[in-house]
């Protein structure tokens, strides 16, 4: 059982997912960001092109 624990600690791959977590988690919030930072201006232009074809 201690020889379990000891490898546990050892481990180098949970830090790494971990630090992958972050970038997914960072990454997202910049895409999230941006969508809400353009979403009105891209609403407005189809706005404008749906009212130019009537």
């Amino acid at each position: 059982m201690l020889k379990s624990l000891k490898r546990l600690f050892k481990d180098e791959e949970a830090p790494t997912a971990v630090e992958y977590g972050l970038m997914v988690a960072a990454i997202a919030a910049v895409i999230i960001t941006v969508v809400f930072l353009l979403g009105g201006k891209v609403n407005n232009t189809f706005q404008n092109v749906a009212d130019s074809l009537k």
